[in-house]
């Protein structure tokens, strides 16, 4: 679906460079048979970093959300509340955000399925989050055989 006039449109953009180092962390802890930090979230194979960029601030409603799926399968979107940095930030759970957006897509269907309480809500939340960040970023977590590559996500806004 494009975005009409006075609609923004951002992207969920896969940030590679992140998920790589937050599975670094995880495989650093396993080779030193070490425990993550009391509270500290570990990056599962299933799960991606994502970000979106905020272009515009201020004076948004959020519309609703764009999340195509090529194939069956699963996505779990979960907000996070900090300001990351490549820097090997620790994630920590207390800072995944509620609710969780989930988007699925049954094998033979043409439509994405969700809850759409939880997305409305998510989504208004990303409203009043915007208004303090640039950039925020996502954990996606990826079930049911669906990969990241099967993805295309935006989430959209009136301007």
């Amino acid at each position: 679906m494009a975005a009409e006039a006075g609609e923004l449109k951002l992207p969920f953009i896969h940030d590679d460079q992140l998920t790589r180092c937050m599975r670094l962390r995880a495989q650093s802890l396993q080779q030193k048979n070490a425990k993550p930090q009391d509270g500290e979230k570990l990056l599962r194979p299933n799960e991606h970093i994502y970000r979106v960029d905020f272009i515009q601030q201020h004076n948004l409603r959020f519309l609703r959300w764009d999340i195509q799926l090529e194939s069956s399968g699963k996505v779990m979107v979960t907000g996070t509340s900090q300001h990351w940095t490549p820097d090997l930030t620790h994630l920590m759970n207390r800072q995944l955000l509620e609710p969780v957006g989930i988007f699925w897509k049954k094998p033979g269907a043409k439509e994405v399925e969700y809850n759409e309480a939880d997305a409305q809500e998510f989504g208004e939340r990303l409203v009043e989050l915007a208004k303090i960040r640039k950039v925020m970023y996502f954990l996606l977590a990826f079930t049911d055989g669906l990969e990241p590559a099967q993805l295309k996500g935006s989430i959209i806004f009136k301007a």
